[in-house]
C-alpha cells in the first residue's frame, strides 16, 4: 500500500510537497476506511480538489513516474521549468509483505543519470516510534556509499549511474539487493494508473475473456451501475447482429476507434429488454467508462491493489463516483486503495463518507503549488467533523479554488460593457 509520495522540483513542483496516505488514529470516526496492519495505519481512499491546471494531475504524474522507475520501464520525468535545475527528486514510502519501506532518488533529467538513491526500512513499535533501517544508499555527488551486502558497496563507486543499482549488478549474489528489488517490485507491479478522459477498455476486454468469479463480480459490478441494463458479456462473432446501416458507425470517444481492437469491443454486448446490442456503438459514454472501470475496481480489491484514477468523475454521476470509493473505504475491503482527482464537490463529505485527512487540496498562486489536506484545517480553524465542507469550499476558507473572471470575456466580446444587462437587471 502507499503511504507517502515525495516530490521536488518535478513537473509543476517547484518546492517539496509531500501527499500522504497516513491515517491519524487519534481520530477513531469512520475507522473502517483505514488499513491497520503492525501498527501501521493507512487511508483506503483519498481524493484530491484543485482548479484546472493546478498541478491535481501531476501527482498521478509522479506515481506513474515512480512505478516506471522502480519496475525498470521508460522514464517519464521532466524537471520544473522555473528553477533551471534538471534533477528531479522523488521518493515514496510503502507497506508491503507487511513491512513499511522508502525509497527516495535524485534523477537528472538532462543527463539521465541517477545522482542518489536509498533505500530503508522503517520499523515501528508498540509505542508509535519509529526507526529508519538503511539497507543502500547511493550518493555520486558526496562519494558517499553504503550497503547493507559489504561486498555491493565496495563496487558501487565503479558502477554507471544510468539506472537504479538493483537494474545495473546481478543481485541474486547479494542477499539485501536480491530482497530489495523483489519488494519494490512487488510494490510498484501493484499500481494501476487511469485517466478517465482516455481509458481503455481493453483490461476488461481480457478480464471478460475469461470465465471465472472476477468475470461475474466486473458484470455484476456493470449491471448495479445502470438500472435499465439486463446484461453485459463477451460473446461470438456469431451471436453479433448489425443492421446494415449499422456497419459504418463509430463509437463517438477516440480511445475505443483503434482498428486492433475493434472487433473484441464489438464482442462486448449489453442487453436491454432482452435486446442484445454492442456496447461500444450503443451505450452512453458514461456507462462505456463504467464499464471501462469496472475491471480495474474489482481487481484492485480482490488482489489488493493501488488505483490512482486521474479525473474520476469524467462522464459518471456522483452517486456512482460515490459508491465507487464507499466500496474501497468499506471493511470488507483489507488492503485495495484508491487515490483520485476530481471536481465533484458532492465527495467532499466529512459527515458520512471521509476522514479529514482523505481530502486533499492542490492550490496554485505566482509563488507556487501547494499540496495540502484537509486535516491541516484544525478545530481552531473552524474545520470539525460536523463541519460543511462542501460549503466552506465553496467560499474560499479551504483554498484550491478557480477564481473565474468570465463575465469579463462576455464584456468584452459585447464591446466595453455599456447598456449589457445582467441577470435581466
Amino acid at each position: 500500500m502507499l503511504i507517502e509520495v515525495r516530490v521536488k522540483n518535478c513537473f509543476a513542483f517547484k518546492d517539496q510537497i509531500f501527499f500522504s496516505m497516513k491515517a491519524d488514529m487519534r481520530i477513531r470516526k469512520f475507522s473502517s476506511n483505514v488499513h491497520q496492519e503492525n501498527n501501521f495505519n493507512i487511508l483506503k481512499a483519498a481524493g484530491i480538489y484543485g482548479p484546472n491546471n493546478a498541478g491535481k494531475t501531476c501527482i498521478v504524474k509522479c506515481i506513474r513516474a515512480i512505478k516506471q522507475i522502480l519496475l525498470n520501464r521508460k522514464k517519464d520525468l521532466m524537471p520544473n521549468i522555473f528553477t533551471g535545475s534538471p534533477v528531479c527528486e522523488l521518493g515514496v514510502t510503502f507497506l508491503a509483505f507487511g513491512r513499511k519501506f522508502s525509497y527516495d532518488f535524485k534523477y537528472d533529467a538532462e543527463k539521465e543519470l541517477f545522482l542518489y538513491e536509498s533505500f530503508a526500512e522503517i520499523l515501528k513499535d508498540q509505542y508509535g516510534n519509529e526507526k529508519a533501517v538503511l539497507w543502500l544508499e547511493k550518493d555520486s555527488a558526496k562519494e558517499q556509499y553504503f550497503c547493507a551486502d559489504e561486498d555491493a558497496a565496495r563496487m558501487m563507486p565503479f558502477i554507471a549511474k544510468n539506472n537504479l543499482l538493483c537494474y545495473l549488478i546481478d543481485t541474486g549474489k547479494f542477499e539485501h539487493l536480491e530482497e530489495m528489488k523483489r519488494i519494490i517490485i512487488s510494490f510498484a507491479d501493484k499500481i494501476d494508473i487511469i485517466n478517465m478522459n482516455n481509458i481503455p477498455m481493453q483490461h476488461t476486454i481480457e478480464l471478460m475473456k475469461n470465465q471465472n468469479g472476477l468475470q461475474k463480480k466486473v458484470v455484476d459490478f456493470i449491471k448495479n451501475a445502470d438500472l435499465y441494463m439486463d446484461n453485459f458479456e463477451y460473446v461470438g462473432m456469431d451471436q453479433i447482429k448489425l443492421k446494415v446501416n449499422d456497419e459504418g458507425r463509430k463509437p463517438e470517444e477516440g480511445v475505443l476507434d483503434i482498428p486492433e481492437m475493434i472487433m473484441d469491443q464489438i464482442r462486448l454486448v449489453s442487453t436491454y429488454k432482452g435486446v442484445h446490442v454492442p456496447s461500444m456503438l450503443f451505450d452512453s459514454t458514461g456507462t462505456k467508462k463504467i464499464a471501462a472501470l469496472a475491471s480495474y475496481v474489482i481487481e484492485g480489491i480482490e488482489q489488493g491493489r493501488i488505483l490512482v484514477v486521474d479525473e474520476l468523475d469524467s462522464s459518471i454521476h456522483f452517486k456512482l463516483t460515490r459508491a465507487i470509493v464507499a466500496m474501497f473505504n468499506n471493511e470488507l475491503n483489507t488492503d485495495a486503495q484508491i487515490i483520485f482527482t476530481i471536481h465533484d464537490i458532492n465527495l467532499m463529505d466529512c459527515r458520512k463518507m471521509f476522514r479529514k485527512e482523505q481530502i486533499w487540496f492542490v492550490h496554485k498562486d505566482i509563488d507556487g503549488v501547494y499540496v495540502y489536506s484537509l486535516a491541516d484545517f484544525t478545530a481552531q480553524k473552524g474545520v470539525r467533523d460536523t463541519t460543511d465542507v462542501m460549503e466552506k469550499y465553496r467560499r474560499g476558507a479551504l483554498g484550491a479554488l478557480p477564481d473565474p473572471e468570465l463575465i469579463n470575456s462576455l464584456l468584452d466580446m459585447k464591446g466595453n460593457g455599456k447598456g449589457v444587462m445582467l441577470n435581466g437587471e
